[in-house]
């Protein structure tokens, strides 16, 4: 099994979680054969969205490796709980579904019991579960061939701005009468 993740080595890619996260995250580490895995399994040439499951490390992922990210709308996070991605054709929704398949993990212990949470993360050997990860690569992994619902590949228009009569800053019309922070959506007391 090739330690391969894109263009970078384990090592490499390794670091740039690292720098990126903030820590060499399991979840970050297992993300880039997932992100790896879909590529390879995608038509070349196509311009693609991501989808991806969690709202935990698996965005760190699609982010470092793909175009798609949260800021340029490219990447949806839709927080299903499940460790799963996919991409997808942007205009025809056609692509493919990569998941963290524990049907596959019993020769990969230390990753079932992160994964699983089966001993607390102080109790997890680290150097274990990083080679662990590097080991298995795509073998912890399943693929499927998806169809994304037309409500989730229509263009995203941003739609008309105005300035909120009560705060003064811009926001979507389509929000309403104030913007959502004064409509009470805002975090600050």
């Amino acid at each position: 099994m090739s330690s391969k993740i894109m263009s970078y080595s384990y090592d490499e890619y390794f670091e740039i979680v690292r720098s990126f996260h903030g820590s060499p995250a399991p979840g970050v580490l297992i993300g880039g054969f997932m992100v790896d895995l879909a590529v390879k399994n995608l038509p070349e040439g196509i311009l693609y969205d991501a989808l991806c499951e969690t709202k935990t490390c698996l965005p760190d992922a699609i982010q470092l490796l793909t175009p798609c990210t949260t800021g340029n709308g490219w990447l949806t996070v839709l927080p299903l709980g499940r460790y799963a991605l996919s991409l997808y054709d942007k205009y025809t929704g056609e692509g493919v579904r990569v998941f963290l398949d524990v049907n596959k993990m019993e020769p990969w212990q230390e990753v079932r019991n992160w994964f699983m949470k089966i001993k607390p993360k102080k109790e997890q050997d680290s150097d274990r579960l990083y080679r662990e990860i590097r080991e298995a690569g795509q073998d912890l992994l399943s693929l499927r061939r998806i169809q994304i619902k037309p409500d989730f590949i229509q263009e995203k228009k941003k739609g008309k701005v105005a300035l909120c009569p009560k705060c003064g800053e811009s926001y979507p019309v389509s929000d309403g009468d104030l913007c959502l922070g004064c409509q009470g959506s805002d975090p600050y007391r």
